[in-house]
């Protein structure tokens, strides 16, 4: 059934309505995304061209560094110039393009944390069958599914979506546009669409998130059996990934597990996701990572050959 639309622009409330506190976050959160696409920008590039960092950890962290930059680029270069403008407008197709890409980025870095998790799982409690389990093949299905699970994930949303109809208010209460908001503008009921919403984002948070807890609860119950400077090391890349885990779970249950009526009060805990959260991991994955500094080091000091290379050998 096709519905007709009266509303093809949204208007977005924005974060502030102040004009003095838009221009300051303006000059604060520019520098942020710089900060986010340079960051993460080294790390793929540092992982591309570095001889020591062939391995399945490293080439993971690359991925999640990309899916970091497209995600943050699919939201905060519009959020920032629109702190500039006074009207903030956005075009209902173009909404829904940026709840797509938002949606399929967002569910793809939940698989590949996951996965990085499995990942470490396989090296500290299965070290001697690591370079089998882990091969070629198998990391490059890994992260093809991550993307895939995103894609997948964020299409079930939008076929959701685009059967609402929308005439009017036309005025979306948040800096971008997200399913929560935009359900509120629909001219129908939206609570079995809003269930929809909440087993298709919520549940897989929750779960992915449960399988993390779990996973990092048998890799320390592991560690007992290592030397000190193995439990040193192991827990060091632990620690890494899983405060990742926490700053980008945290945010998404607290946001999906919830009734859609209770919405009003999150634009400050999406602003930490979506503008925060990626400028920070490449900070978290680099210093507390020695392999990783050295490889930025030779890399800026261009002691490495800069073309890319194999990561590892083929099965």
């Amino acid at each position: 059934m096709v519905r007709i639309n009266n509303v093809t622009e949204l208007i977005i409330a924005g974060l502030f309505q102040d004009p003095e506190v838009q221009r300051a976050c303006f000059v604060v959160f520019l520098p942020v995304y710089l900060a986010t696409v340079v960051g993460n920008g080294l790390i793929v590039l540092t992982v591309r061209v570095s001889k020591s960092l062939r391995t399945p950890m490293y080439f993971f962290l690359s991925h999640l560094s990309l899916v970091e930059i497209s995600y943050s680029s699919t939201i905060v270069p519009k959020f920032i110039t629109d702190l500039l403008v006074k009207v903030k407008t956005i075009s209902l197709k173009g909404c829904l393009a940026q709840i797509f890409f938002s949606h399929f980025l967002g569910v793809t870095e939940i698989f590949l944390l996951v996965v990085m998790a499995y990942d470490r799982y396989v090296a500290i409690c299965k070290p001697l069958h690591y370079t089998n389990i882990m091969s070629h093949r198998l990391c490059h299905a890994l992260v093809a599914s991550s993307w895939l699970g995103g894609f997948f994930h964020s299409i079930i949303q939008i076929l959701i979506t685009i059967q609402l109809p929308f005439c009017g208010p036309n005025v979306i209460d948040h800096y971008f546009c997200d399913l929560h908001p935009l359900f509120k503008l629909a001219c129908t009921d939206t609570s079995v669409e809003g269930v929809v919403v909440l087993a298709n984002s919520g549940l897989i948070s929750v779960l992915s998130f449960l399988l993390l807890v779990s996973s990092y609860v048998v890799i320390l119950l592991s560690l007992r059996n290592h030397s000190a400077e193995g439990r040193r090391k192991a827990l060091s890349t632990c620690a890494s990934h899983l405060t990742v885990v926490t700053l980008f779970f945290g945010p998404a249950i607290f946001l999906y597990m919830r009734p859609t009526s209770t919405f009003t009060e999150d634009k400050l805990v999406a602003v930490f996701y979506t503008v925060v959260t990626p400028m920070l991991n490449p900070i978290i994955y680099t210093l507390r990572n020695a392999e990783m500094k050295v490889a930025m080091r030779r890399l800026w000091g261009k002691k490495e050959n800069s073309g890319m290379e194999q990561k590892w050998e083929s099965d």
